[in-house]
């Protein structure tokens, strides 16, 4: 159990994640005895009340067409089809290419690369501005028990505030522009980061602590040179799910009073009813957020190469390992041959052994 996989299997598997569920969504998208509700009209016959491309369910296109029987009239023709709500896969990525290449409907409506670029701003300065201060209160909550007394309850009690609740307070201060939307990313993302850095704080090895304490090393030396290097890559990892978190309450915060952004576009598109944009919508956030955090993990790999990971490590770690042991081996070794020359005051070895042989000649021979 819990035995890393081969990289080939490693990537097979992750391969598999997302090649399963876009294989069910084409089952159910063209296979037709596969769910296909609805039924699209391709020829309306003699009804007054169908048209070509008219989509309706099932049960009423079986009723009209009984209809139609009795009357002796011709009966409507279609063939079956998914609700307008769930679009094919090629339908999607004919919306997606579109909508970076075909002008809007409405010139007043933004591009979607530019409604795209704006929430990737109000995501970034708002995980900032949440990670700068949430992350120091965090390591000091969960060094210092006082520390964490005086802040983790109030925190605990906001955190379970929904942030969207705070949106016409917001407003009403802040204006309808950028700021409203930033504090509500920010509310969402800092209470819940303080208590989640605190909590990973107090998972550091007590002995490091009490080791560095016997050293006599102060509460400033502590924090930075053993609580901060303990925790950090741990914390990094927290942050990283924080701003997965923050990527949620946008879609919320672009709803207030806004004329751009990811999530206006999806709710615009929804009102149109062209649900293939409001998938594409969607795919483009969780392609932006998918390259994001696989970004974050190969830094993590140069920032903390120190840190254990499962399978076979990777040669440039290892060289790196290599070289700084090396450079750990040469450095004591000349500490410890200075700290011999110091001992002796300052008298080289070679020096001392020529005075011996020097004394030994003098030494008359009977």
């Amino acid at each position: 159990m819990r035995q890393p996989l081969s990289p080939g299997k490693a990537a097979l598997v992750k391969l598999c994640s997302f090649v399963l569920p876009l294989a069910l969504w084409c089952v159910v998208s063209y296979v037709p005895f596969v769910w296909h509700p609805d039924v699209k009209i391709t020829d309306p016959g003699d009804s007054d009340f169908l048209t070509e491309g008219q989509q309706l369910p099932r049960t009423s296109f079986v009723e009209e067409n009984a209809k139609l029987e009795e009357a002796g009239q011709q009966p409507a023709k279609g063939f079956p089809a998914n609700p307008i709500f769930l679009p094919a896969p090629h339908a999607v990525a004919k919306a997606l290419v579109n909508a970076f290449t075909t002008p809007p409907a409405f010139k007043s409506d933004p591009w979607l690369h530019q409604s795209l670029w704006k929430s990737v701003k109000l995501v970034f300065w708002s995980f900032l501005l949440s990670a700068v201060i949430a992350v120091p209160l965090g390591l000091l909550a969960g060094t210092f028990d006082v520390v964490g007394k005086v802040t983790e309850p109030f925190t605990d009690f906001v955190r379970y505030m929904p942030p969207p609740a705070f949106g016409p307070l917001m407003v009403a201060i802040l204006g309808i522009d950028d700021a409203p939307k930033v504090a509500i990313i920010f509310i969402g993302t800092f209470f819940p980061l303080v208590l989640v850095v605190a909590n990973t704080t107090r998972l550091l090895d007590p002995a490091l602590i009490e080791a560095a304490q016997t050293l006599g090393a102060s509460r400033r030396r502590l924090l930075t040179r053993v609580v901060l290097p303990g925790v950090l890559p741990n914390v990094y990892n927290d942050l990283r799910i924080a701003l997965g978190v923050s990527w949620v309450y946008l879609t919320v915060a672009q709803l207030i009073g806004a004329t751009s952004g990811i999530s206006w576009f999806i709710n615009q598109q929804g009102k149109y009813r062209h649900f293939d944009n409001v998938f594409a919508g969607i795919l483009v956030i969780g392609l932006v957020g998918l390259v994001t955090d696989q970004l974050l993990q190969m830094l993590a790999r140069f920032l903390f190469p120190y840190q254990a990971r499962s399978g076979a490590a990777g040669v440039r770690t290892v060289l790196v390992l290599a070289a700084r042991g090396a450079w750990v081996l040469v450095k004591t070794a000349g500490d410890l041959a200075w700290a011999g020359v110091m001992v002796r005051g300052g008298v080289p070895r070679h020096e001392n052994r020529r005075r011996v042989t020097e004394e030994v000649n003098d030494v008359p021979v009977p």
